[in-house]
């Protein structure tokens, strides 16, 4: 199969040949329909964390099962299905309490001195977070995969598979945004974009959109954004606790900046929460005014949405098919897989929210 291979920060994937293995008990081979383009791919492209190579990245995909191994009752060949890198066990303290987008699946990665899912040349690539989306198949366990309904678009349910998750999944699920309420998200990219949709869901009364780029603002009305503040033009704090007449309820950092970050805090109104959903670059530290503490505002992050994305990802396939959650206009552009070097330089610009890899 053909896929894009990293071979270290700031080089460019190559596209080559790769092997699949057969589907070993609770493996399921998919062949690959769609993946987004995430920046936190580019993270690791840029080098701002680390990550074993030669590898295949991606991680926000949607396909068609091909084949599974003994003991998979989940999902037969030809079910439609979206990946997600919140891999559980199902059986740990974070799965049985509740909680399985932290468990980290690392109870469903073949055991060392196993053959690998994928080779080159006879020497293993590594699985970046046990999916590797770019590439025209996938071989993962099946508490990777949720199971949709065959009338929802795979362009769009690929989206859910990350972006989408992650973003309204912080309103509805990690800040339980509560009807009525006042909201503000820094960063109108896919990310952002679905946080604002998502406190939308929520039924927050007013909504506000902060950005650099006026594009994105005027995008953020679609996805029901009642305001919008451009950061450009002044203090995007100053701005929002002016609209507001005190501060926000509830605020979301989307771009992953330490500045960013201590905004949403500062944005806040008393008793208001503030979520990072941002990739903070490791060694950042994020500073706050202890004094704020004694209005009980409250600073917390969110792991991929904290979702039960068995059950999250049904729901918002259903939300989208009502006309509730807004895809169609996330996708930016659809290219091949040729283009994904172009595709994360375009993620540079800002000017995309999200970049769509199509698969023959």
């Amino acid at each position: 199969m053909k896929a894009a291979i990293f071979h270290g920060p700031k080089m460019d994937m190559t596209i080559e040949d790769v092997k699949l293995d057969n589907p070993r008990p609770k493996e399921v081979r998919i062949r690959t329909s769609f993946a987004g383009i995430c920046h936190s791919d580019l993270h690791f492209v840029d080098g701002l964390f680390p990550f074993r190579a030669p590898a295949i990245l991606g991680h926000e995909s949607a396909g068609v099962v091909e084949e599974v191994g003994s003991d998979v009752t989940y999902v037969k060949p030809g079910d439609h299905v979206i990946t997600c890198l919140s891999i559980f066990c199902g059986h740990c303290n974070h799965c049985l309490s509740g909680f399985p987008n932290r468990c980290g699946g690392r109870a469903t990665a073949r055991k060392k001195g196993d053959a690998p899912r994928l080779s080159l040349d006879g020497e293993p690539v590594a699985q970046f977070a046990q999916l590797s989306s770019y590439a025209e198949e996938l071989l993962v366990h099946e508490n990777a995969i949720v199971k949709i309904r065959e009338d929802m678009p795979l362009d769009r349910a690929a989206l859910i598979g990350c972006g989408v998750t992650t973003g309204a999944g912080a309103a509805l699920r990690t800040a339980n945004v509560e009807a009525g309420s006042t909201v503000a998200v820094i960063g109108c990219g896919g990310v952002g974009l679905s946080a604002i949709n998502g406190a939308a869901i929520a039924g927050a009364g007013r909504i506000i959109a902060v950005d650099r780029l006026d594009s994105k603002l005027e995008l953020a009305k679609d996805f029901g954004a009642t305001d919008v503040v451009n950061a450009s033009n002044g203090d995007s704090v100053e701005q929002v606790i002016e609209l507001t007449k005190g501060g926000v309820d509830y605020s979301f950092e989307a771009i992953g900046l330490k500045t960013t970050c201590e905004d949403a805090w500062k944005m806040l109104g008393v008793g208001g929460v503030a979520t990072i959903i941002g990739m903070v670059p490791a060694g950042e530290s994020i500073e706050i005014n202890g004094m704020d503490l004694l209005q009980e505002k409250k600073l917390q992050g969110s792991m991929m949405g904290s979702n039960r994305f068995r059950i999250d990802m049904p729901r918002y396939v259903d939300f989208y098919l009502s006309g509730k959650l807004k895809l169609d206009p996330l996708i930016s552009h659809r290219i091949p897989l040729s283009e994904i070097n172009a595709g994360m330089a375009a993620l540079k610009t800002g000017e995309v929210a999200r970049q769509v890899i199509t698969f023959a």
